[in-house]
């Protein structure tokens, strides 16, 4: 079946390129992220799509083939109303009859135009958001420390930009190639029927249009990558300058900071004149061709019109076809930019797929169910460099640290001590070096990642909001949580009143990052989020450090409350909120230098009892 070839030809154009191989090299590893081990072509994440869809292609072609045929019958209209015309051999009702035929031809052009339009470019749109869920869908699997060391505004890029580019070469290169075959093809056919010679004349320019196009495609397509590059960069400015809009005012660093988007955008501009140059020396070249063809054919065609050997109605089809091969001409060089453009993102996008989730469930992986809440460190160390392991450049080095069911452990010690990095060990947002983590006596690493993570409710050191309402944020959009379970955890995180005092209470949006809140409002949303989740480990980083002193004691007698019946781990700044705790563990410089009790740290007279009586200067000065 034709469409089946033209099909195959478009992903064989797709696939292939003027290098020797598609195979994509592994993206280099970010931090302890580890590259994809197997090689994998850019074009297998578009195939499924077009087999998917091969049906409604395939109708799309034959749609956009039959337009194609039926424009190529309007010279042959145009050649018998001439020729009639010449020969004073047409009357009134004939060229009546020849109008209507046209525009039957018209309705009919339109009519299949439409369903190849909603075939071919409504394919590519489901191309477009099939790759971007799967883009989305791949970076949610993808560990924190890959995120450590990439720009928001590079995967902002990916996700919109190169998903475009990807759509208009899928769907308008799918257009343009089948135009360039069926549609040069057949005009080249009707042209040689005229008058063989003549169109050999005409197609002396072809080979040459061959060459360039090979030449020009070669430097589209790294200058194409270079270009979106570029976009990612200007992204990344423009978006660090509106997420921090607010400091740039209060610093006065407007002119500072445009001036840097202006660097950003000058870049941009001009990797896209680098581009432009060979796109504006292609395109051009594609348009002298043409009009050199349009010459021959004017010269010979007119002396060959003139000697009779071919009709004038043959002179101005001959024209007309020619016209009609213009586009493909032109075609071969706007396709050969679509691909390149395509394939640029193509590779783009496959490199971030073909990074392996450094943190991932193991082939046995297990889920643990019915969680008791003993959490075991076993010689534990850490780093986040992804350099090979050094004790002495650790993190976190040979902890030791045994938590029973229902007991509090509180975690305190100088900033960069490695508190906050111990509690995100236990969800495996990073992987230990050395050592192993135990939960009810199994470890962390051969347990399925959700089945661990939905047993611990986790308030990080910078909470984050939503830009939707405080429901949307602490309930994540669920709608089925009972009122009255919603209502006690704001109760417990001390933020029942706050609310009611708002306008709009529950329903209160609040901006992107929480904008219009405090920060002790946005720490106990946070707070709120947790409770509301009734898990058996409750880690906190520091949740009372944006909030008063009463609201900080409100918030610490709730979280004792839960003694006994969850286990939990809270670091903290503010010693007197870990006073309570069953053991109280201080880390300096990734050690465990004290553990004990309230009471025996104190005895001690290091860091922790120093520390906690200098606050409790500052609580009385501040009480007084």
């Amino acid at each position: 079946m034709p469409c089946l070839n033209y099909l195959q030809l478009f992903i064989t154009a797709l696939i292939l390129s003027n290098r020797p191989t598609e195979t994509i090299e592994p993206v280099a590893a970010t931090s302890n992220q580890r590259p994809a081990t197997g090689m994998m072509k850019a074009s297998d994440l578009i195939k499924p799509y077009f087999i998917e869809n091969r049906a409604k292609i395939l109708i799309g072609l034959l749609s956009l083939i039959i337009v194609d045929l039926l424009q190529l019958f309007i010279p042959r209209i145009i050649k018998r109303v001439v020729d009639d015309l010449t020969a004073f051999e047409l009357d009134g009702w004939q060229l009546l009859s020849y109008s209507l035929f046209m525009i039957g031809i018209a309705i009919f052009i339109g009519v299949f135009r439409y369903i190849w339009r909603r075939c071919l470019l409504g394919t590519a749109r489901r191309i477009e958001e099939g790759l971007r869920n799967m883009l989305f869908g791949h970076l949610q699997c993808l560990s924190a420390a890959y995120f450590d060391g990439i720009k928001t505004g590079d995967l902002m890029a990916h996700a919109t930009n190169d998903i475009q580019q990807i759509r208009m070469a899928t769907g308008m290169g799918m257009v343009a190639l089948n135009d360039a075959i069926v549609l040069g093809l057949a005009s080249i056919g009707f042209m040689a029927y005229i008058n063989v010679t003549l169109t050999a004349f005409v197609l002396i320019p072809m080979p040459l249009i061959v060459v360039s196009t090979r030449f020009f495609s070669r430097k589209m397509h790294h200058r194409y990558q270079t270009v979106q590059a570029a976009f990612s960069d200007l992204t990344e400015v423009i978006r660090e300058r509106f997420a921090g809009i607010r400091i740039i005012k209060a610093h006065h660093r407007k002119e500072e900071e445009a001036a840097r988007v202006e660097a950003a955008s000058r870049n941009y501009v001009d990797m896209n004149l680098r581009l432009v140059k060979i796109i504006g020396s292609f395109f051009p070249m594609m348009l002298l061709f043409s009009n050199l063809s349009l010459a021959i054919v004017l010269y010979l065609g007119g002396r060959k019109t003139i000697m009779q050997d071919i009709t004038a109605g043959d002179f101005v089809a001959f024209i007309s076809y020619l016209g009609l091969l213009t586009w493909p001409m032109m075609a071969l060089g706007w396709v050969t930019n679509l691909i390149q453009r395509g394939r640029a993102s193509l590779d783009r996008i496959n490199k971030i797929l073909q990074t392996v989730p450094e943190i991932r469930d193991s082939q046995d992986a297990v889920t643990i169910e019915n969680v008791q809440g003993q959490i075991v460190f076993d010689n534990v160390s850490f780093r986040y460099d992804s350099e090979p392991y050094q004790e002495k450049k650790a993190t976190l080095s040979k902890i030791h640290l045994h938590i029973e069911p229902g007991m509090v452990l509180g975690v305190v010690g100088p900033p960069g001590s490695g508190k906050s990095t111990l509690i995100s060990l236990i969800p495996r947002l990073y992987n230990i070096h050395r050592g192993r983590i135990l939960l009810d006596g199994h470890d962390i690493r051969t347990l399925k990642i959700q089945s661990l993570r939905s047993q611990i409710s986790f308030i990080p050191q910078e909470p984050f909001l939503f830009a939707a309402t405080i429901r949307e944020n602490i309930t994540f959009g669920d709608r089925q949580i009972p009122e009255d379970r919603l209502k006690k955890a704001l109760r417990d995180a001390a933020l029942y009143d706050t609310v009611k005092g708002f306008a709009d209470g529950l329903e209160t949006v609040v901006g992107e990052k929480g904008v219009i809140l405090s920060g002790g409002q946005k720490q106990r949303i946070a707070l709120a989020r947790c409770l509301l989740r009734d898990n058996a480990i409750l880690i906190l980083d520091d949740p009372i450090s944006q909030v008063d002193l009463e609201t900080g004691t409100t918030i610490i007698n709730t979280i004792r409350k839960l003694a006994g019946q969850k286990t939990i781990i809270i670091v903290s700044h503010r010693l007197s909120a870990v006073s309570y705790a069953d053991r109280i563990i201080t880390l300096d410089l990734g050690h465990i230098t004290e553990s004990g009790t309230h009471q025996q740290l104190l005895d001690s007279d290091k860091y922790y009892a120093k520390t906690y009586h200098l606050q409790e200067i500052e609580e009385d000065l501040d009480a007084a």
